[in-house]
């Protein structure tokens, strides 16, 4: 299997948790993926991922957690960060440098904050310790498509929201063309994720995250704006911060050098 590229399942309480794995390296990575884990989980995603992040592997076992199968409504982005150490824990990981995209940023803040020996390095991307007016109006308003069970809506906003250019030219048609297979889509799982990160707040625990942290916004991001990033690099001391200007929420997608810039601060210092 391509660097060691591995679907698995977790057993947690009563429900399981999808994940994969893959790579050669003797560290260990975790990667959180944002809401959109909602729709879709990690679950036969291995070779994509290890194919995605190849330069990754080359250093780490690299793992990618998706949320539990079955949450419940009130189900809570410290819930989820609880979700992680506990598969930290049943896997035998004792630390790892931690990824976390958009809502998976929130889950890796509150890893960190809840246990920082599990924690060697932090990067947290396009992402916020709290809600602000650009997160909940995005956020709002795919929870109304999603009540109206209009997939298509919410994947062409989502793209619209994440993306500049020709790259957002070219992506609304891989995205229309996506939306027609999301026809019998179970909307109540992305519900739960979406409405968790509308009560999410660590702004006044940040001080709690003590590793190494590199915080990456994007100066375009209409999916929840700047602000968060600027306030994450204020509150966390040991950190640093890069703007990618003229980029929008998928900036880890469409800049070219993202997965480089993130190795070389988790490998280089």
């Amino acid at each position: 299997m391509f660097n060691n590229a591995r679907n698995c399942k977790l057993k947690i309480d009563d429900t399981y948790v999808d994940y994969i794995t893959f790579g050669k390296g003797n560290k260990n990575l975790i990667i959180i993926p944002g809401v959109g884990d909602g729709f879709k989980t990690a679950k036969g995603m291995a070779i994509p991922f290890s194919i995605m992040y190849k330069k990754f592997a080359e250093y780490y076992k690299v793992y990618v957690f998706s949320r539990r199968n079955n949450m419940p409504k009130d189900f809570s982005i410290d819930d989820m960060a609880l979700d992680i150490i506990d598969h930290m824990n049943k896997l035998n990981i004792k630390s790892a440098d931690i990824i976390g995209v958009s809502q998976g940023g929130m889950i890796a803040q509150s890893i960190a904050i809840k246990d920082s020996s599990k924690v060697n390095k932090l990067v947290l991307a396009v992402t916020t310790p709290r809600p602000n007016d650009i997160l909940n109006n995005s956020i709002n308003n795919w929870i109304k498509m999603a009540n109206n069970k209009d997939y298509k809506a919410i994947m062409m906003d989502t793209v619209d929201k994440s993306y500049t250019g020709k790259y957002l030219e070219k992506s609304k048609k891989y995205y229309k063309l996506l939306s027609m297979f999301g026809k019998n889509t179970s909307f109540d799982r992305f519900i739960i994720e979406a409405n968790s990160c509308l009560n999410f707040n660590s702004y006044n625990k940040l001080d709690k995250i003590k590793c190494p942290t590199l915080i990456i916004g994007a100066s375009e991001d209409k999916a929840l704006g700047i602000e968060g990033s600027n306030e994450l690099h204020e509150k966390i001391k040991n950190s640093e911060l890069y703007i990618y200007e003229g980029y929008s929420h998928g900036v880890y997608e469409q800049a070219k050098d993202f997965n480089q810039r993130v190795l070389g601060f988790l490998i280089n210092k």
